[in-house]
């Protein structure tokens, strides 16, 4: 509906200043109306066609812009849950993610999974993301509202999220731990193949 609102009115001028101009170049008597009035009414339909256009891009990348915030601050929401992930596989020598990586990067989420395929966290890591988790809970839920304002299919995979998060939390055993990181991480997986 909001396309139609810019296209529409984008549509008529350019239909009528097509019109116009088809009758201001075939030969006709010579009229004030034909010499005077037509050629600026085409040029009229021209500058509210281009103007309707450009307010119609400036609109649209603010709205792309205004959708990658949110689209960020939700992902930034979990990024210590990651960063605790990340570390709990690293290699001895190996160096973390940085935490724009870990905010932005979809390709990361399946590194941790092959990660968490291959080898488990050990203990102390996994009470450390156990803990990340409850605290990161509130605020995930929170943002429930924020995730509806980019889809209804956004917020459904945020509130399995969110649901993958508490089960984490309340898990009192390797096994549960294991599987809410990776129900969460599948999770986030299907939520960034969203676009925004």
């Amino acid at each position: 509906m909001n396309r139609l609102v810019w296209v529409a009115p984008m549509v008529l001028f350019g239909v009528i200043g097509v019109g116009l101009w088809l009758y201001f170049i075939n030969p006709a008597p010579s009229n004030p109306f034909h010499d005077e009035l037509v050629p600026e009414l085409v040029v009229f339909c021209i500058e509210g066609f281009i103007l309707l256009g450009l307010l119609s891009l400036i609109q649209r990348s603010r709205e792309h812009a205004r959708r990658q915030e949110l689209w960020l601050s939700l992902r930034g929401s979990f990024r210590d849950l990651l960063s605790l992930l990340d570390i709990a596989f690293l290699d001895p020598e190996g160096e973390p993610s940085p935490s724009k990586e870990l905010e932005t990067e979809p390709g990361v989420i399946d590194r941790l999974l092959s990660d968490l395929d291959e080898r488990h966290p050990d203990l102390d890591s996994l009470v450390a993301i156990k803990k990340e988790a409850e605290e990161t809970l509130s605020l995930t839920r929170d943002l429930v509202a924020v995730a509806a304002q980019l889809s209804a299919t956004h917020m459904n995979w945020w509130i399995a999220i969110v649901d993958s998060i508490r089960r984490l939390s309340e898990a009192t055993d390797r096994r549960g731990m294991e599987k809410g990181i990776h129900e969460m991480l599948i999770n986030i997986r299907e939520f960034d193949r969203l676009e925004f």
